[in-house]
């Protein structure tokens, strides 16, 4: 940081680094910098003239000045009580208001009344310049009525009433853009989800090291379902990539030696060592940008509905206009009506009580990408979930390990958490937990180790094949033999619970006993939803029979499939839209995403893979299934509270085009009732949906 002394003295040193040298949001994180070093007593930064004051004592003049100097923005760390971005914000939005208030307060009291038309035709010039550009396209909006409005003041030399207009039009912007930015804000700072650890690759072979570790030109493994948490270039590996994140586009991009790749995009299969071009900090924000952005485009239908509409009842607005100028004659009465715009409300109150569910979700630890799975989700009839770490506990533990062969139970476990740890899965973690438990060390010994999706993971160990997951991927897939009294054995081990498979050299080396109980609110979460209009809660596994009917019976599900493979979950969520269901499907490993992908709307757990979260349109971020409940409550009160507003708007404004007909109140009169009742709409749209029993 470039930074002029511009006051020395014993004790005391002043910098001015220029108005452009850092943000307000730096200043307490340059101050912490500062006062984390001996010998500096206080820190004072003023981002508004890019000033440093700084209190020390000792003999440390020449060190300050170094610091100083060498402060990066970028790298400095985020400080305790910070102001978030949601404050900045309100503080942005106060000012404003005041601002227009003050200004509003200095024209009707303190400009000469002389200079007072003259000021408000410069301002209705802009609203009037508006409405004819948007008329030279043959577009009837919005703006041409509010153009039309101060048009028609000013032609009337009714100052009084088109300054009030506009002062009002201003005010409801300002309020549109501040409920927008806050929904934003709440949004960004919950989707601020960093990558803790990283394979760092390098002499020593691989080993898992934090991301504050790491620096660029370190070379880290990535492998299948995991977000990319880096900007940088495939050392060597191949992968398909999903960069739908950064370019819209959902086709999977082959990755190999040479080719960049991006924060937030996510390894769908293979596995790559990428050498660090750019950390996260920046990219991880850009794509999370670049998220929010996209979800305010996804609109609901009901608003989609309610915009086209509004537009509509603009032409209805001017006749208004001419038939009561052609029947009474009274320019003040046909003015009137011109006040009243329809679509104002509309397309304001819609968009910012979808934004405002999204932001109040994102409160209750739910992360919604649009307004449109709101819709969706208070729509759905049936409900479809996977059960391992979604309906069942999110820790599933080891209750018995199975040697077969020459294997020994102990050998059986080493081996397969050595396999799993490279992957994020609840029964992978419950695998590698247990061996952890035991005290057993499993260095790796393998090769590469590869995905293969919903079946189970393969690599080669002491020169043999060595695969591990489900019996249809073990016994099917690898032909590998499961005599009728192995499984004799384990299906006695494992009274019920799910079963991992593990074969060397095409022969079965043992079974793991995965006891993954339901959590302990999924019953009550099952009933409710029912209450809440769901005709049918369906769960799909790839677990055996007598798993998935043990926990089907318990938690009291309609329906259950086992033993269930990716593309049969896609092809069972297909078929029940198809019979007319609206489906949501719940999930959490990178098996379910392509039926995540294939319902109305898709929720992911919050320990889900990335590339579940990545695919469902909704995330629950605490792992409180209890949230599936609020998420149906809130979604079907914002369809009732956008459905009354709707009704409201349209009674409201009626009744004034009529009262405005026959005389009844002026122009002027009529702007304020109507822009204060879309003030007032708006500002109801923005207080929460849930009361204080769905908060707990």
């Amino acid at each position: 940081m470039r930074a002029d002394i511009i006051y020395d003295s014993e004790g005391r040193l002043r910098f001015r680094c220029g108005q452009l040298a850092f943000e307000k949001h730096d200043e307490k994180r340059i101050e912490q910098e500062l006062l984390s070093y001996d010998g500096i007593t206080s820190v004072k930064a003023t981002s508004s003239n890019g000033g440093i004051l700084v209190m020390y004592k000792g003999n440390n003049r020449n060190r300050i000045i170094d610091l100083v100097r060498k402060l990066d923005t970028k790298s400095l760390t985020a400080a305790e009580g910070e102001a978030s971005l949601a404050d900045e914000i309100d503080e942005k939005f106060r000012e404003d208001l005041t601002k227009l208030i003050v200004k509003r307060v200095i024209h009707k009291f303190l400009i000469p009344s002389s200079l007072r038309p003259i000021i408000t035709v410069i301002k209705g010039a802009k609203y009037i310049l508006n409405a004819l550009g948007e008329l030279l396209t043959m577009n009837i909006d919005v703006d041409v009525l509010d153009g039309a409005s101060i048009t028609a003041c000013l032609a009337k030399k009714d100052y009084k009433t088109a300054g009030s207009v506009m002062f009002m039009l201003s005010v409801s912007s300002l309020l549109e853009s501040y409920t927008k930015e806050k929904a934003k804000a709440a949004l960004t700072e919950s989707l601020m989800i960093k990558t803790e650890k990283l394979w760092l690759v390098d002499e020593d072979g691989e080993r898992l090291v934090p991301m504050s570790e790491l620096k660029t030109g370190n070379c880290v493994r990535i492998r299948t379902g995991s977000i990319i948490p880096v900007d940088g270039e495939v050392a060597y590996g191949q992968a398909e990539v999903n960069e739908a994140s950064m370019t819209g586009e959902a086709v999977p991009v082959s990755k190999m030696k040479g080719s960049s790749v991006f924060a937030g995009t996510v390894i769908e299969n293979g596995s790559i060592v990428v050498c660090i071009r750019a950390l996260a900090s920046d990219t991880r924000i850009s794509q999370i940008a670049d998220l929010i952005s996209r979800s305010e485009s996804l609109k609901s239908q009901l608003q989609s509905r309610a915009e086209v509409l509004a537009d509509s009842i603009v032409p209805y607005s001017f006749m208004g206009f001419f038939a009561a100028l052609l029947l009474t004659g009274n320019v003040n009465r046909a003015v009137s009506l011109l006040m009243v715009d329809f679509s104002c409300a509309i397309k304001l109150s819609v968009p910012i009580s979808v934004i405002s569910v999204i932001r109040e979700a994102a409160d209750h630890d739910i992360t919604v990408k649009g307004g449109k799975y709101l819709e969706e989700y208070a729509a759905a009839d049936t409900i479809a979930f996977d059960k391992t770490g979604t309906l069942t506990n999110a820790e599933p533990k080891l209750t018995a390990v199975v040697p077969f062969g020459d294997y020994e139970e102990n050998e059986v476990l080493k081996i397969a958490a050595c396999i799993e740890e490279h992957f994020p899965h609840s029964v992978a973690r419950a695998i590698v937990n247990a061996a952890s438990i035991r005290g057993i060390t499993h260095a790796e010994e393998h090769s590469e180790v590869i995905y293969i999706v919903a079946h189970g993971t393969a690599t080669n160990l002491y020169g043999k094949r060595t695969v591990i997951g489900s019996r249809h991927f073990v016994a099917e897939d690898e032909g590998v033999a499961v005599s009728q009294e192995q499984q004799r054995i384990i299906d006695e081990k494992a009274e019920g619970s799910s079963v991992v498979f593990l074969a060397i050299g095409g022969e079965l080396a043992g079974a793991l006993c995965i006891s993954d109980p339901p959590r302990s609110e999924a019953k009550n979460v099952i009933t409710q939803l029912r209450k809440q209009g769901f005709e049918s809660v369906v769960m799909l596994t790839g677990d055996s029979k007598g798993a998935a009917e043990h926990t089907a019976k318990v938690l009291g599900i309609d329906d259950y499939y086992y033993q269930v493979l990716p593309e049969n979950k896609h092809s069972y969520i297909r078929k029940l839209r198809e019979k007319g269901h609206r489906v949501i499907m719940v999930g959490d490993g990178i098996n379910d995403s392509p039926a995540l992908a294939e319902a109305n709307v898709s929720a992911a757990m919050s320990d889900a893979s990335d590339i579940a979260k990545e695919t469902a349109d909704i995330t629950l971020r605490s792992c409180d299934l209890y949230e599936l409940v609020r998420m149906r409550i809130l979604s079907r009160r914002l369809m009732n509270r956008i459905n009354g507003n709707y009704r409201f708007i349209l009674a409201f404004n009626s009744a004034l085009m009529v009262l405005g007909f026959f005389g009844v109140i002026s122009p002027s009169f009529s702007a304020l009732l109507h822009n204060g009742s879309t003030m007032l709409i708006c500002a109801k749209s923005m207080t929460p949906l849930l009361d204080d029993e769905h908060n707990t």
